[in-house]
């Protein structure tokens, strides 16, 4: 099928021009869809703690940027050989690619495709951008930008969903959240009867703490410095709450005083602090303990080897180990029918040339999810 719309479209996004600078509006060209490429047209995008990241250059010093993977949209037009969309569709784009036909995609071991590679070069699968800046290249932030009125993805990367999904529950699940329920359900398989730390209640701790509950988790401790996330955390599942702040022990001892001593079976490090990591090890069972290590905060960090070699597992989860077309419209499935819902995610909405308000938003201590309103 050929696109239909192959002229530049002028809209407006978000960008990033440099470690420490303010984000900025501006005016950005973006180019038709080429072979297997979509345009998409974003409704709404959300923010990611990840975005602070990419703001400073993670994973590489690629300015401008343009921001953003969270969000939801509809498909504006399409390129040759894209096949199983139309213009109008809603769709969601994603940073995983799931082809169905590789090594990897075709097995249950990791959602990290061959064919379509998790990118770090902020570019097109070609090499090239499809967004400019008065004359400048632009760089995408992972294969999305979606802070962004349009954006053009390889097909590969975008998830056609239900019509009807609730817009703001869509965007939340096209990261965060989701990130943190697959961890509990692809990466460690949480077992029925067994015990669960989450370190950090953000939505991916969320995420973790309800994908725990609904696996069968009987003790889901959260680890939080910020006591206004106590009630979010139960209103997920979360049985117990710690506010390291409070004691003077560490939170692997405040987690055995509430195992008897014996730690949890599972952690999940949300937050990529690096003395949580450890914190995350010790606080899980000698010879059993799963750690699932999902936040980044730095890209070297020191790993306490001894605890490993006690019989731990320490695993980097990237989305939770979750295909986007198998896995998602599942946990999209189970919203639909209100086994998870995601209300107490949405803490405050802004409108896109309200950017400036994103990082202070951050810091709120009752900032859980920040929508974008395109």
């Amino acid at each position: 099928m050929t696109t239909t719309n192959s002229h530049v479209i002028t809209c407006k996004g978000i960008v990033s021009w440099g470690k420490g600078e303010p984000l900025k509006v501006e005016e950005i060209l973006v180019e038709p869809p080429k072979s297997n490429e979509v345009r998409v047209k974003m409704l709404y995008a959300s923010v990611c703690r990840t975005d602070l990241l990419f703001a400073n250059g993670f994973p590489i010093p690629a300015f401008p940027r343009v921001m953003g993977h969270e969000g939801v949209g509809v498909v504006e037009s399409i390129g040759e050989g894209v096949t199983g969309l139309r213009e109008g569709d809603l769709v969601i784009p994603t940073y995983i690619a799931d082809c169905k036909t590789c090594e990897t995609c075709m097995s249950e071991k990791t959602n990290l495709c061959l064919k379509y590679p998790l990118s770090y070069k902020e570019l097109m699968q070609d090499g090239s951008s499809r967004m400019s800046i008065r004359g400048q290249t632009a760089s995408h932030a992972f294969s999305c930008s979606t802070w962004c009125q349009y954006l053009v993805i390889n097909v590969n990367f975008l998830l056609k969903i239900d019509p009807k999904t609730p817009l703001p529950d869509a965007s939340f699940l096209s990261c965060g959240f989701s990130t943190g329920y697959g961890a509990t359900w692809k990466e460690a398989m949480v077992q029925n009867g067994s015990s669960v730390a989450v370190f950090g209640l953000g939505a991916v701790g969320l995420g973790a703490i309800k994908g725990a509950k609904s696996h069968g988790a009987i003790k889901v401790i959260g680890i939080d410095n910020n006591p206004m996330k106590a009630a979010k955390g139960r209103a997920f599942g979360m049985t117990d709450f710690i506010n390291p702040g409070e004691s003077d022990k560490s939170i692997a001892e405040l987690v055995k005083d509430l195992t008897a001593g014996m730690g949890v079976d599972y952690s999940f490090e949300c937050t990529g602090v690096p003395p949580l990591i450890n914190e995350a090890i010790q606080s899980t069972k000698l010879g059993t303990g799963k750690i699932i290590q999902m936040g980044v905060e730095e890209p070297n960090v020191n790993i306490n080897i001894i605890e490993l070699l006690i019989g731990r597992t320490l695993k980097g989860s990237i989305f939770g180990g979750l295909k986007a077309k198998t896995d998602l419209p599942i946990i999209y499935s189970k919203c639909k029918n209100r086994e998870i819902q995601l209300d107490e995610l949405l803490s405050h909405e802004i409108k896109l040339e309200e950017v400036n308000k994103v990082f202070e938003l951050l810091k709120q201590p009752d900032c859980v999810k920040i929508l974008i309103k395109i």
